[in-house]
């Protein structure tokens, strides 16, 4: 069985594209989702036994993929490691900026270490990725970034380092989609809801238990599978999307809308989409 993706087959044929964060969660779903439709994927995390795993399912596949460990906070190593993608792969299609990570506080606990350390993994290493990206492949040929963010539009409560940080992705996209559209060069991103992915599993007290019930105040009352992220991601990378930059799309199933004072009824007719064959329910929600 392999990757049941909608888009065309071989769309992205002899094209290369990175994605950060790819050992993992919704990264991973993305990378084998880009391998079925033909493209090569570099996979970049910090723990290379990640993926290796990812890699080594898509070659299983017999997939194109490349993996590269590295820290995306470090300029020197961005700078190196785009370059030798580039030395290996040619051109760079496009760049999934997915890499990102946070924990719940509240804002008064949260010192200027955990603030820094955040705001440094979910914006500025996209910020170096996208740079490097730009200056050493797509401002010569062009491309597709696409940038991961969330719901930040109404104050993150509890993730203050984060609200902050993808906010700031948020105007990045916009900033770097006028500065580069000269070139060819997209920028867009994407704001994932509450999605079921490996992530949820690496939370701990009082947040842990909250996460079952996530679904509650979703209008569709369930949670997003990563094949419902990765489809809008693949797209946005497509010649599809052509005439698209610069803008942010929600995948939440309508979460972020509405107020406390409209009822959420029962839903009905609403079947999530699961492309990803070897897609695993979180353990929290098991």
């Amino acid at each position: 069985m392999s990757f049941q993706s909608v888009l065309k087959d071989n769309l992205f044929e002899q094209k290369h594209f990175i994605v950060t964060g790819g050992g993992s969660g919704i990264g991973r779903c993305i990378a084998h989702e880009i391998n079925a439709l033909g493209g090569s994927v570099t996979l970049i995390g910090r723990k290379t036994e990640k993926l290796e795993k990812v890699a080594n399912e898509i070659t299983n596949q017999d997939g194109k993929v490349d993996y590269f460990s590295c820290d995306i906070r470090d300029e020197n190593k961005v700078k190196e490691t785009v370059s030798l993608i580039v030395e290996k792969h040619g051109h760079i299609e496009g760049l999934v900026n997915n890499a990102g990570g946070q924990y719940p506080s509240p804002a008064a606990s949260v010192t200027q270490k955990g603030f820094e350390a955040v705001v440094s993994t979910n914006m500025t290493g996209g910020f170096l990725f996208s740079r490097e990206v730009f200056n050493q492949s797509m401002s010569k040929k062009g491309g597709s970034i696409v940038n991961i963010t969330a719901d930040m539009w109404g104050g993150m409560p509890g993730m203050v380092h984060s609200g902050a940080a993808r906010a700031g992705m948020d105007n990045l996209t916009k900033t770097l989609a006028f500065e580069w559209g000269h070139k060819g060069v997209r920028v867009n991103a994407i704001a994932p809801g509450w999605i079921a992915s490996s992530g949820m599993d690496t939370y701990d007290g009082s947040f842990k238990a909250i996460i079952p019930k996530l679904k509650e105040a979703v209008p569709m009352k369930r949670l997003g599978t990563e094949s419902e992220v990765s489809g809008i991601i693949c797209f946005l990378l497509s010649p599809a999307a052509a005439f698209i930059s610069g803008t942010s799309i929600r995948v939440d199933g309508a979460a972020s809308m509405g107020n406390r004072m409209w009822p959420l009824a029962n839903a009905e007719n609403c079947e999530p989409f699961n492309a990803f064959h070897l897609s695993e329910t979180p353990d929290i929600l098991k």
